[in-house]
Protein backbone atom coordinates (compact mmCIF):
# COMPACT_ATOMS: atom_id res chain seq x y z
CA UNK A 1 0.00 0.00 0.00
CA UNK A 2 1.45 3.38 -1.03
CA UNK A 3 -0.21 5.03 1.99
CA UNK A 4 2.36 3.32 4.20
CA UNK A 5 5.19 4.99 2.29
CA UNK A 6 6.27 8.27 3.93
CA UNK A 7 5.08 11.21 1.84
CA UNK A 8 8.59 12.62 1.90
CA UNK A 9 9.59 9.59 -0.19
CA UNK A 10 6.95 10.61 -2.77
CA UNK A 11 8.28 14.16 -2.83
CA UNK A 12 11.87 12.94 -3.11
CA UNK A 13 10.84 10.95 -6.17
CA UNK A 14 9.40 14.13 -7.67
CA UNK A 15 12.63 15.98 -7.00
CA UNK A 16 14.68 13.28 -8.77
CA UNK A 17 13.96 14.23 -12.38
CA UNK A 18 16.56 11.74 -13.64
CA UNK A 19 14.21 8.87 -12.78
CA UNK A 20 10.60 8.42 -14.00
CA UNK A 21 8.10 9.25 -11.29
CA UNK A 22 6.36 6.03 -10.12
CA UNK A 23 2.73 5.99 -11.25
CA UNK A 24 1.75 4.13 -8.09
CA UNK A 25 2.46 7.30 -6.11
CA UNK A 26 -0.17 9.39 -7.94
CA UNK A 27 -2.99 8.32 -5.62
CA UNK A 28 -1.07 9.86 -2.71
CA UNK A 29 -2.09 13.30 -3.97
CA UNK A 30 -5.80 12.45 -3.67
CA UNK A 31 -7.40 13.75 -0.46
CA UNK A 32 -3.95 14.92 0.62
CA UNK A 33 -3.55 15.57 4.35
CA UNK A 34 -2.59 19.03 5.63
CA UNK A 35 0.75 17.63 6.83
CA UNK A 36 1.55 16.11 3.43
CA UNK A 37 0.38 19.30 1.72
CA UNK A 38 2.87 21.21 3.84
CA UNK A 39 5.70 18.87 2.84
CA UNK A 40 4.79 19.26 -0.84
CA UNK A 41 4.47 23.06 -0.64
CA UNK A 42 7.88 23.36 0.99
CA UNK A 43 9.58 21.34 -1.77
CA UNK A 44 7.45 22.57 -4.71
CA UNK A 45 9.77 25.44 -5.75
CA UNK A 46 12.67 22.97 -6.09
CA UNK A 47 10.79 20.56 -8.39
CA UNK A 48 11.71 20.87 -12.08
CA UNK A 49 9.06 22.73 -14.07
CA UNK A 50 8.55 19.96 -16.64
CA UNK A 51 8.20 17.50 -13.76
CA UNK A 52 5.41 19.65 -12.31
CA UNK A 53 3.61 19.78 -15.64
CA UNK A 54 3.88 16.03 -16.13
CA UNK A 55 2.64 15.33 -12.60
CA UNK A 56 -0.41 17.57 -13.01
CA UNK A 57 -1.22 16.09 -16.44
CA UNK A 58 -1.08 12.62 -14.89
CA UNK A 59 -3.37 13.74 -12.06
CA UNK A 60 -5.88 15.08 -14.61
CA UNK A 61 -5.84 11.73 -16.42
CA UNK A 62 -6.27 9.86 -13.15
CA UNK A 63 -9.15 12.09 -12.07
CA UNK A 64 -10.90 11.33 -15.36
CA UNK A 65 -10.42 7.57 -15.10
CA UNK A 66 -11.01 7.23 -11.34
CA UNK A 67 -13.92 9.33 -10.13
CA UNK A 68 -13.17 8.49 -6.50
CA UNK A 69 -9.99 10.55 -6.54
CA UNK A 70 -10.05 14.13 -5.29
CA UNK A 71 -7.19 16.49 -6.04
CA UNK A 72 -9.01 19.63 -4.95
CA UNK A 73 -6.67 20.55 -2.09
CA UNK A 74 -3.49 20.39 -4.14
CA UNK A 75 -5.21 22.22 -7.01
CA UNK A 76 -6.33 25.08 -4.75
CA UNK A 77 -2.79 25.49 -3.46
CA UNK A 78 -1.53 25.99 -7.02
CA UNK A 79 -4.03 28.55 -8.33
CA UNK A 80 -1.53 31.33 -7.60
CA UNK A 81 1.56 29.45 -8.79
CA UNK A 82 4.04 31.65 -10.70
CA UNK A 83 3.90 29.37 -13.74
CA UNK A 84 0.80 29.89 -15.93
CA UNK A 85 0.73 26.27 -17.11
CA UNK A 86 0.59 25.10 -13.50
CA UNK A 87 -2.30 27.50 -12.86
CA UNK A 88 -4.12 26.10 -15.89
CA UNK A 89 -3.68 22.52 -14.70
CA UNK A 90 -4.93 23.55 -11.25
CA UNK A 91 -8.08 25.01 -12.80
CA UNK A 92 -8.60 21.85 -14.84
CA UNK A 93 -8.41 19.73 -11.69
CA UNK A 94 -11.22 21.85 -10.19
CA UNK A 95 -13.60 21.83 -13.17
CA UNK A 96 -16.16 19.60 -11.43
CA UNK A 97 -15.81 21.21 -8.00
CA UNK A 98 -19.06 22.98 -7.04
CA UNK A 99 -17.58 24.91 -4.11
CA UNK A 100 -18.74 28.51 -4.57
CA UNK A 101 -15.64 29.72 -2.72
CA UNK A 102 -13.86 29.09 -6.01
CA UNK A 103 -15.99 31.64 -7.86
CA UNK A 104 -14.17 34.80 -6.66
CA UNK A 105 -10.84 33.12 -7.45
CA UNK A 106 -11.92 32.16 -10.96
CA UNK A 107 -13.38 35.63 -11.56
CA UNK A 108 -10.11 37.20 -10.45
CA UNK A 109 -8.18 34.95 -12.82
CA UNK A 110 -10.61 35.73 -15.64
CA UNK A 111 -10.35 39.47 -15.17
CA UNK A 112 -6.78 40.00 -14.08
CA UNK A 113 -4.43 37.12 -14.82
CA UNK A 114 -1.55 38.14 -17.08
CA UNK A 115 -1.76 34.97 -19.18
CA UNK A 116 -4.60 34.69 -21.75
CA UNK A 117 -4.72 30.91 -21.55
CA UNK A 118 -5.23 31.10 -17.78
CA UNK A 119 -8.02 33.65 -18.29
CA UNK A 120 -9.59 31.33 -20.87
CA UNK A 121 -9.36 28.34 -18.51
CA UNK A 122 -11.03 30.39 -15.76
CA UNK A 123 -13.83 31.40 -18.14
CA UNK A 124 -14.30 27.74 -18.96
CA UNK A 125 -14.42 26.71 -15.30
CA UNK A 126 -17.09 29.33 -14.54
CA UNK A 127 -19.50 27.52 -16.87
CA UNK A 128 -20.28 25.02 -14.10
CA UNK A 129 -21.47 27.86 -11.88
CA UNK A 130 -23.60 29.42 -14.63
CA UNK A 131 -25.28 26.02 -14.89
CA UNK A 132 -25.67 25.83 -11.10
CA UNK A 133 -27.25 29.28 -11.19
CA UNK A 134 -29.77 28.23 -13.83
CA UNK A 135 -30.74 25.36 -11.51
CA UNK A 136 -31.02 27.85 -8.62
CA UNK A 137 -28.34 25.98 -6.67
CA UNK A 138 -26.37 29.14 -6.00
CA UNK A 139 -27.59 32.60 -5.03
CA UNK A 140 -29.09 34.78 -7.73
CA UNK A 141 -26.65 37.54 -6.81
CA UNK A 142 -23.62 35.31 -7.37
CA UNK A 143 -25.14 33.87 -10.54
CA UNK A 144 -25.66 37.32 -12.06
CA UNK A 145 -22.17 38.45 -11.07
CA UNK A 146 -20.68 35.48 -12.92
CA UNK A 147 -22.84 36.13 -15.98
CA UNK A 148 -21.99 39.83 -15.98
CA UNK A 149 -18.26 39.18 -15.93
CA UNK A 150 -18.52 36.49 -18.61
CA UNK A 151 -20.66 38.76 -20.81
CA UNK A 152 -18.06 41.49 -20.47
CA UNK A 153 -15.28 39.04 -21.36
CA UNK A 154 -17.22 37.58 -24.30
CA UNK A 155 -17.83 41.03 -25.73
CA UNK A 156 -14.58 42.84 -25.08
CA UNK A 157 -11.72 40.62 -23.90
CA UNK A 158 -8.55 41.32 -25.86
CA UNK A 159 -7.83 37.68 -26.68
CA UNK A 160 -10.16 35.67 -28.93
CA UNK A 161 -9.63 32.49 -26.92
CA UNK A 162 -10.93 34.22 -23.76
CA UNK A 163 -13.96 35.57 -25.64
CA UNK A 164 -14.73 32.14 -27.06
CA UNK A 165 -14.45 30.34 -23.74
CA UNK A 166 -16.64 32.97 -22.08
CA UNK A 167 -19.26 32.47 -24.80
CA UNK A 168 -19.14 28.70 -24.33
CA UNK A 169 -19.78 29.06 -20.58
CA UNK A 170 -22.63 31.47 -21.27
CA UNK A 171 -24.30 28.74 -23.31
CA UNK A 172 -25.94 27.63 -20.06
CA UNK A 173 -27.31 31.11 -19.40
CA UNK A 174 -30.86 32.21 -20.14
CA UNK A 175 -29.84 35.88 -20.38
CA UNK A 176 -31.13 37.65 -23.49
CA UNK A 177 -27.72 39.20 -24.10
CA UNK A 178 -26.30 35.76 -24.93
CA UNK A 179 -28.46 35.29 -28.03
CA UNK A 180 -26.78 37.89 -30.29
CA UNK A 181 -23.35 36.69 -29.12
CA UNK A 182 -24.11 33.13 -30.25
CA UNK A 183 -25.60 34.38 -33.53
CA UNK A 184 -22.53 36.50 -34.28
CA UNK A 185 -20.18 33.60 -33.50
CA UNK A 186 -22.22 31.16 -35.61
CA UNK A 187 -22.05 33.43 -38.65
CA UNK A 188 -18.36 34.29 -38.19
CA UNK A 189 -15.77 33.46 -40.83
CA UNK A 190 -13.55 31.74 -38.28
CA UNK A 191 -14.18 27.98 -37.86
CA UNK A 192 -13.14 28.28 -34.22
CA UNK A 193 -15.91 30.79 -33.53
CA UNK A 194 -18.50 28.62 -35.30
CA UNK A 195 -17.43 25.62 -33.20
CA UNK A 196 -17.74 27.71 -30.03
CA UNK A 197 -21.22 28.87 -31.06
CA UNK A 198 -22.33 25.26 -31.55
CA UNK A 199 -20.73 24.29 -28.22
CA UNK A 200 -22.77 27.02 -26.51
CA UNK A 201 -25.91 25.93 -28.38
CA UNK A 202 -25.42 22.39 -27.09
CA UNK A 203 -25.53 23.75 -23.54
CA UNK A 204 -28.51 26.03 -24.08
CA UNK A 205 -31.51 23.66 -23.91
CA UNK A 206 -33.09 26.23 -26.23
CA UNK A 207 -35.06 24.97 -29.23
CA UNK A 208 -34.58 28.27 -31.05
CA UNK A 209 -31.17 26.99 -32.20
CA UNK A 210 -32.31 23.71 -33.76
CA UNK A 211 -32.48 25.15 -37.26
CA UNK A 212 -28.81 26.12 -37.06
CA UNK A 213 -27.55 22.63 -36.24
CA UNK A 214 -28.63 20.57 -39.27
CA UNK A 215 -26.63 22.58 -41.85
CA UNK A 216 -23.42 21.96 -39.88
CA UNK A 217 -23.74 18.18 -39.43
CA UNK A 218 -21.86 17.49 -42.66
CA UNK A 219 -19.47 20.40 -42.33
CA UNK A 220 -16.03 19.49 -43.76
CA UNK A 221 -14.33 21.16 -40.79
CA UNK A 222 -14.05 18.36 -38.20
CA UNK A 223 -14.36 20.54 -35.08
CA UNK A 224 -17.54 22.15 -36.38
CA UNK A 225 -18.99 18.78 -37.41
CA UNK A 226 -18.22 17.32 -33.99
CA UNK A 227 -19.84 20.20 -32.12
CA UNK A 228 -22.91 20.06 -34.38
CA UNK A 229 -23.31 16.33 -33.69
CA UNK A 230 -22.94 16.95 -29.96
CA UNK A 231 -25.45 19.81 -30.03
CA UNK A 232 -27.97 17.67 -31.95
CA UNK A 233 -27.79 15.10 -29.19
CA UNK A 234 -27.96 17.62 -26.36
CA UNK A 235 -31.05 19.26 -27.87
CA UNK A 236 -32.49 15.81 -28.74
CA UNK A 237 -32.98 16.93 -32.32
CA UNK A 238 -35.15 14.21 -33.88
CA UNK A 239 -34.83 15.73 -37.36
CA UNK A 240 -31.10 15.00 -37.16
CA UNK A 241 -31.65 11.27 -36.58
CA UNK A 242 -31.62 10.14 -40.26
CA UNK A 243 -28.51 12.20 -40.98
CA UNK A 244 -26.66 10.89 -37.92
CA UNK A 245 -27.57 7.28 -38.71
CA UNK A 246 -26.32 7.76 -42.27
CA UNK A 247 -23.09 9.38 -41.05
CA UNK A 248 -22.49 6.49 -38.66
CA UNK A 249 -22.29 4.07 -41.58
CA UNK A 250 -19.06 5.55 -42.93
CA UNK A 251 -17.41 7.38 -40.01
CA UNK A 252 -13.95 6.00 -39.27
CA UNK A 253 -12.70 8.61 -36.80
CA UNK A 254 -13.12 7.10 -33.32
CA UNK A 255 -14.02 10.32 -31.50
CA UNK A 256 -16.56 11.39 -34.12
CA UNK A 257 -18.01 7.89 -34.14
CA UNK A 258 -18.47 8.10 -30.39
CA UNK A 259 -20.12 11.51 -30.73
CA UNK A 260 -22.56 10.04 -33.25
CA UNK A 261 -23.39 7.05 -31.07
CA UNK A 262 -23.93 9.15 -27.96
CA UNK A 263 -26.02 11.77 -29.80
CA UNK A 264 -28.24 9.02 -31.19
CA UNK A 265 -28.63 7.53 -27.72
CA UNK A 266 -29.98 10.87 -26.52
CA UNK A 267 -32.31 11.33 -29.50
CA UNK A 268 -33.61 7.76 -29.75
CA UNK A 269 -36.42 6.80 -32.10
CA UNK A 270 -36.80 4.60 -35.14
CA UNK A 271 -33.75 2.60 -36.16
CA UNK A 272 -31.44 3.75 -33.36
CA UNK A 273 -31.57 0.69 -31.10
CA UNK A 274 -31.25 -1.72 -34.04
CA UNK A 275 -28.22 0.15 -35.35
CA UNK A 276 -26.47 0.28 -31.99
CA UNK A 277 -27.10 -3.42 -31.44
CA UNK A 278 -25.52 -4.16 -34.84
CA UNK A 279 -22.46 -2.09 -33.95
CA UNK A 280 -22.17 -3.74 -30.55
CA UNK A 281 -22.34 -7.22 -32.05
CA UNK A 282 -19.57 -6.44 -34.53
CA UNK A 283 -17.29 -4.63 -32.03
CA UNK A 284 -14.21 -6.48 -30.71
CA UNK A 285 -12.45 -3.74 -28.74
CA UNK A 286 -13.31 -3.99 -25.03
CA UNK A 287 -13.23 -0.24 -24.45
CA UNK A 288 -15.59 0.37 -27.35
CA UNK A 289 -17.90 -2.41 -26.19
CA UNK A 290 -18.11 -0.70 -22.79
CA UNK A 291 -18.84 2.64 -24.42
CA UNK A 292 -21.57 1.26 -26.69
CA UNK A 293 -23.19 -0.58 -23.78
CA UNK A 294 -23.21 2.67 -21.81
CA UNK A 295 -24.78 4.43 -24.79
CA UNK A 296 -27.46 1.73 -24.98
CA UNK A 297 -28.22 2.22 -21.29
CA UNK A 298 -28.62 5.91 -22.02
CA UNK A 299 -30.88 5.05 -24.96
CA UNK A 300 -33.09 3.01 -22.63
CA UNK A 301 -33.39 6.07 -20.38
CA UNK A 302 -34.27 8.21 -23.42
CA UNK A 303 -36.94 5.74 -24.50
CA UNK A 304 -38.40 5.55 -20.99
CA UNK A 305 -38.61 9.34 -20.80
CA UNK A 306 -40.33 9.49 -24.20
CA UNK A 307 -43.00 7.13 -22.87
CA UNK A 308 -43.72 9.51 -20.02
CA UNK A 309 -43.93 12.38 -22.52
CA UNK A 310 -46.27 10.37 -24.74
CA UNK A 311 -48.79 9.94 -21.94
CA UNK A 312 -48.26 13.44 -20.57
CA UNK A 313 -46.78 12.13 -17.34
CA UNK A 314 -44.12 13.65 -15.13
CA UNK A 315 -41.94 10.80 -13.81
CA UNK A 316 -41.26 12.71 -10.59
CA UNK A 317 -44.98 13.22 -9.99
CA UNK A 318 -45.61 9.55 -10.70
CA UNK A 319 -43.02 8.48 -8.14
CA UNK A 320 -44.40 10.95 -5.63
CA UNK A 321 -47.89 9.49 -6.00
CA UNK A 322 -46.51 5.98 -5.42
CA UNK A 323 -44.77 7.18 -2.25
CA UNK A 324 -47.98 8.80 -1.07
CA UNK A 325 -49.92 5.64 -1.60
CA UNK A 326 -47.26 4.00 0.56
CA UNK A 327 -12.41 40.04 -30.00
CA UNK A 328 -14.64 43.19 -30.88
CA UNK A 329 -15.77 41.17 -33.90
CA UNK A 330 -15.60 37.39 -33.59
CA UNK A 331 -14.48 37.23 -37.22
CA UNK A 332 -11.16 38.72 -36.16
CA UNK A 333 -8.87 36.27 -34.36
Amino acid sequence: MTRTIPFQTVVDALLDDRTPFPARYLHRFSDITPMDQGILSQSWPQIALQRKHTLLEDLEDLAESDTLTNFGDIARSLLKDPDPQVRIHAIHLLWEDEDTKLVPIFLSLLNADEDPEVRAAAANALGLFVYQGELEKISAQLHHRIEDDLLKAAASAKDALVRRRALESLGYSGRDEVIPLIEAAYHAKSPEWVASALFAIGRSSDERWKKLILPKLREPQEDIRSEAIHAAGELELSSARPVLLDMLEDEEDLELRRELIWALSKIGGQGVRDRLEEILEAETDDAEVDFIEEAMDNLTFTEDMSKFDLFGLDPDDDLHEEDTDDEDDPDED
